[in-house]
């Protein structure tokens, strides 16, 4: 039964994340920039909290993944949390936004980091750090940042993933066998550096102000809007946002490949005119 909605009201921001926000820990802060009611969700609670959301409201719900692109499930799952709910409410009323941010953006911003660094603290060497995900998106963080440290000033950059599974204590120790007494610590996350009693390791901070990422998020409500006003709620591209991410297929010892790993990793055809999915246009975001 379809819900009857005039969407008068408000819109409703759900901030949806996975590891690079530290599956939501330090998002609030951020959600109290956004003129609109905002609420933050880790991927596991995202269907309760915008079924809420529809039933407590009469305006739009969008949901706006929390990624620099480097967890493109976030964003397949968030358009499967979605694809059933969008299919009980007035056509419009949900929507999925764009993600936060692209790895182009994520380099970026690491790279004004570094400047920065180089500049205020010439001897310091930076450390990337974030959360530790799955192998593919923690090797994405070390493609990332071998372009930041490739396109630098010279500034020794590591890699560090932190948390549970992480190495950031090694990516220490290399800084210290380089020689390097000073170590700035960059997030490439949402997530903030828990800090270390290391000596002569301090943290560069958040890598977007509060509100530059509020610019970001009105942003991309904006564009999610706008396209549903021409009939997109950009779900269904949103579903096949992790195809190609990680293994294809798995292979045996003699190199002939077996069953997929993944369902949602598998070659496919598209119909004569299918829309690829392009990234949004870099957002102005100073710190």
């Amino acid at each position: 039964m379809t819900r009857s909605s005039a969407s008068s009201g408000p819109p409703s921001l759900v901030l949806v994340t996975g590891h690079e926000g530290g599956e939501s820990r330090d998002l609030p802060g951020l959600a109290a920039v956004v003129p609109a009611r905002v609420v933050v969700s880790t991927r596991r609670s995202l269907h309760h909290q915008v079924t809420s959301l529809l039933d407590a409201t009469d305006g739009v719900v969008a949901v706006l993944p929390m990624t620099w692109g480097r967890d493109p499930v976030l964003v397949a799952e968030s358009a499967k949390s979605l694809h059933w709910l969008a299919t009980t409410v007035e056509p419009g009323r949900l929507l999925l936004c764009d993600a936060f941010g692209t790895p182009d953006h994520l380099v970026a911003h690491l790279r004004r980091a570094v400047r920065e660094t180089s500049v205020s603290r010439p001897e310091a060497g930076v450390v990337v750090a974030a959360p530790a995900g799955n192998p593919f998106d923690d090797a994405e963080l070390h493609r990332l940042a071998h372009l930041v440290r490739a396109h630098g000033a010279g500034t020794q950059v590591e890699v560090a993933c932190t948390g549970e599974g992480g190495d950031a204590g090694e990516a220490l120790r290399r800084c210290r066998l380089l020689g390097l007494q000073e170590v700035v610590v960059v997030p490439a996350g949402f997530d903030r550096w828990p800090g270390s009693d290391a000596p002569g390791v301090t943290s560069y901070g958040p890598l977007l102000s509060a509100q530059a990422a509020g610019r970001v998020f009105a942003q991309r409500l904006s564009q999610a809007r706008h396209r549903a006003e021409h009939g997109d709620d950009g779900i269904a591209e949103g579903l096949s946002a992790d195809h190609g991410h990680g293994y294809a297929h798995s292979h045996d010892v003699g190199g002939a490949p077996s069953a997929p790993t993944h369902a949602h990793h598998h070659p496919h055809a598209h119909a004569p005119g299918h829309p690829h999915p392009h990234p949004p246009a870099p957002a102005s975001a100073p710190r």
